[in-house]
């Protein structure tokens, strides 16, 4: 088993402070956070190291201390296994006094480590995995997600493409739960605006050959292929669709899961007209710019919305336990809650059963002529207001929420 997991000591800086962790050792008066997620597997580029540089800058501007201790950082690699993270988490809230855990980005293990979040009363804050039931019927108090869900991404980039009965929609839908989602989601918003779903053909996971998926959605004529997969599928999928010249045929590929570091990937040349749907991009605003280009001089990559995310998080949960003024984690998250959240200059806010509301950025891919530099990748066809693109609080069957309604 490859799990490891070290610690970061942050002081007023991004720089390690091997003094200020020594002194904390010594004393015991430290306030440790944790960045648990996929350090070396197929996710990592969309969070990984980058989501633990996110989580030091994070510290770096609140100050580098909460409650008069200094903040101290410890990193895990859950190899997006349930098994593997459980203990870490255990571990952890028993024994390394973690007091938050952040990033998370696989779903299995942010619902297996719920329920031990609950048993120790401790937070979770997730910024890497997408499904929407994370805050619908598996939701806890002590849980909150910060980044968009499979809900908020199929049906952001179904209200702002499809535009009436004009629009038909085909899917090639990775054949699990998430790719299921994904599809069910954005289909019953583009029946409700008038589109019309032609089919779907579902492809296993890691599926290397989507000749014969991308024969089908060319001939059903759609003008909408739906990418409803993530991670190296869709990537795939977009290959192979520039082979096959889809946009020659009037067809346009929406990826309803993709990341800027998949755009990177691929290339302009590859890429150019994807619909991509996301709650953040780099070159949104000159909060958004100015962060991200710090980040960048550090990681060399512009951040992803999961990396983005986590210092969302990891800045809005200190600033919850300064206000609360002990590590108590129900007053914490019920804090979080109260507090308006900044991200990067606009407003968000979390609702009572933990879902972070922000409004969604639809966008197009830039043809190679388009762009001006190095990461200038997206253009804007759309903003969804937040209230609009996350499922109502009502719909998701979340009893906390539901509680703290009555």
């Amino acid at each position: 088993m490859r799990m490891i997991s070290r610690r970061v000591a942050m002081g007023s800086g991004l720089a390690l402070t091997a003094l200020a962790g020594r002194a904390a050792a010594q004393t015991g008066d430290k306030y440790v956070i944790g960045v648990m997620g996929d350090q070396s597997g197929v996710v990592s580029d969309v969070g990984g190291k980058g989501s633990v540089l996110a989580a030091r800058m994070a510290v770096a501007a609140f100050g580098g201390q909460v409650l008069g201790r200094p903040i101290e950082i410890l990193v895990a690699d859950h190899q997006n296994k349930p098994d593997v993270a459980s203990p870490i988490a255990r571990r952890w809230f028993d024994n390394e006094k973690v007091e938050a855990i952040f990033d998370l980005p696989h779903t299995g293990v942010v619902l297996a480590l719920q329920q031990i979040a609950r048993e120790k009363r401790k937070s979770l804050l997730v910024s890497g995995a997408a499904s929407v039931e994370i805050t619908g019927k598996s939701c806890s108090p002590y849980t909150t997600h910060w980044t968009d869900d499979t809900y908020a991404l199929a049906n952001a980039t179904a209200r702002a493409v499809t535009k009436g009965a004009g629009e038909t929609w085909y899917f090639l839908t990775a054949d699990y739960s998430f790719g299921h989602d994904l599809e069910r989601d954005a289909s019953n918003t583009i029946r409700a605006l008038g589109g019309k779903v032609l089919g779907s053909a579902r492809h296993p996971l890691s599926t290397q050959d989507f000749s014969a998926y991308l024969l089908q959605a060319q001939t059903s004529k759609a003008k909408i292929i739906g990418l409803a997969s993530a991670g190296a599928d869709t990537v795939n999928a977009i290959k192979q669709a520039r082979e096959y010249q889809v946009d020659a045929h009037g067809q346009r590929l929406a990826a309803l899961h993709a990341f800027v570091t998949d755009v990177n990937s691929l290339g302009l040349a590859t890429a150019q007209g994807l619909i991509i749907t996301t709650g953040f991009y780099w070159d949104s605003t000159d909060g958004t710019r100015a962060w991200a280009r710090s980040f960048m001089a550090d990681h060399g990559r512009m951040p992803t919305r999961e990396q983005a995310g986590v210092y969302a998080a990891v800045l809005h949960y200190l600033k919850a336990v300064q206000a609360v003024g002990k590590p108590d984690a129900a007053a914490i998250n019920a804090a979080m809650r109260k507090m308006p959240v900044d991200r990067f200059g606009q407003a968000a806010s979390v609702r009572a059963d933990g879902r972070v509301i922000y409004d969604i950025g639809v966008y197009q891919v830039k043809t190679p002529s388009e762009s001006t530099g190095p990461w200038d990748y997206y253009r804007r066809l759309a903003n969804v207001p937040g209230a609009e693109a996350f499922r109502p609080v009502a719909d998701g069957g979340c009893a906390s929420a539901q509680q703290a309604s009555q």
